[in-house]
């Protein structure tokens, strides 16, 4: 079951989208093979293996969103960046308090100091949020009560992705798509790398 899924083929996607789609489908793949996906496709998570696979998403999530929140007047109005943010939820999930130890950060995120490495890395997260709400569905059917990271943006998350695709397409341009589509990549490596773990 996809945690990160490509963009919809019913959905048009023109120039960087397809390319974004196309160019990163190995590293898409990769990260799919990971335990928790496993689990999801032998229809048997687990709430261990949920905590688990939420506590490294966390762990990426954050300094992720700390980045987008550094460069937050770089991108404007229009992309509701605010709404985007959802490292919380995931620590709601685990009910952990703020007092609380959090789970561990990534020590080795993807380059994210530029506009066009932050869309790369956007593509991905916001990528993830479709494939939450599949996954959300599946732990219901499971009992485990671990879903208000993979909920998304509720009923809002398909337009939420409509919207960051049409901002994206407009954002991309030839002395950029490059840097965009290497950092979509980079950023499902370095999170294959950081979830898949032994």
């Amino acid at each position: 079951m996809p945690t990160v899924p490509h963009l919809p083929e019913s959905v048009s996607a023109p120039g960087i989208l397809a390319r974004l789609r196309a160019e990163t489908r190995p590293y898409h793949d990769a990260l799919e093979a990971g335990a928790f996906n496993e689990s999801l496709r032998a229809g048997a998570p687990t709430a261990a293996g949920t905590a688990h696979f939420l506590e490294r998403m966390y762990g990426f999530l954050q300094p992720y969103e700390t980045a987008l929140r550094q460069h937050e007047a770089a991108f404007g109005p229009a992309w509701e960046l605010p709404r985007r943010y959802r490292a919380h939820l995931i620590l709601a999930d685990l009910q952990r308090l703020a007092d609380a130890p959090k789970p561990p950060l990534c020590p080795n995120m993807p380059p994210l100091h530029t506009l066009p490495q932050l869309l790369g890395a956007m593509y991905v997260l916001e990528g993830s949020t479709l494939g939450g709400q599949v996954i959300n569905r599946q732990l219901e059917r499971a009992g485990i009560p671990l879903r208000s990271y993979f909920a998304g943006y509720g009923e809002r998350t398909g337009p939420m992705w409509k919207a960051f695709c049409h901002l994206l397409a407009e954002a991309a341009a030839p002395d950029n798509a490059d840097e965009i589509v290497a950092s979509a990549a980079n950023t499902f490596q370095c999170l294959d790398a950081w979830i898949n773990q032994p």
